[in-house]
């Protein structure tokens, strides 16, 4: 399970940076164009950074809890990674979507790794 809790501090890191660096520079029109919408993935998407990053650590302090918390914020995060490469598809930015696919095949195995050691 370190595995996924390092999976988890990375990713939900990595998805707070890139909103950090689009946002810094510019590169979220939608702020102009669909404020509304954009702010409400933004919480989404910061909801899900956060508790990735925490359920992590909790995986890797061995907290029971944390493994319940990881597969919430996986969950979080699989609806995200398939719904976000359509924005990217759209634009032709095809590395965006073999990222997103590649994030989602590796949440899903955490999951497994996850779930494999709950206990009822």
């Amino acid at each position: 399970m370190k595995f996924s809790g390092w999976y988890g501090i990375v990713v939900g890191l990595m998805m707070v940076m890139m909103w950090v660096f689009f946002l810094a520079s510019g590169q979220v029109p939608e702020l102009e164009t669909e404020p509304l919408s954009i702010y409400f993935h933004l919480v989404a998407e910061f909801a899900t950074a956060v508790l990735l990053f925490v359920a992590g650590i909790g995986l890797l302090k061995n907290c029971q809890r944390a493994k319940k918390t990881f597969l919430v914020a996986a969950g979080m995060l699989v609806y995200t990674v398939i719904n976000s490469p359509g924005y990217y598809a759209q634009r032709s930015e095809w590395a965006f979507v073999v990222m997103f696919g590649i994030i989602l095949i590796v949440a899903i195995a955490s999951i497994f790794s996850v779930a494999k050691h709950l206990k009822n």
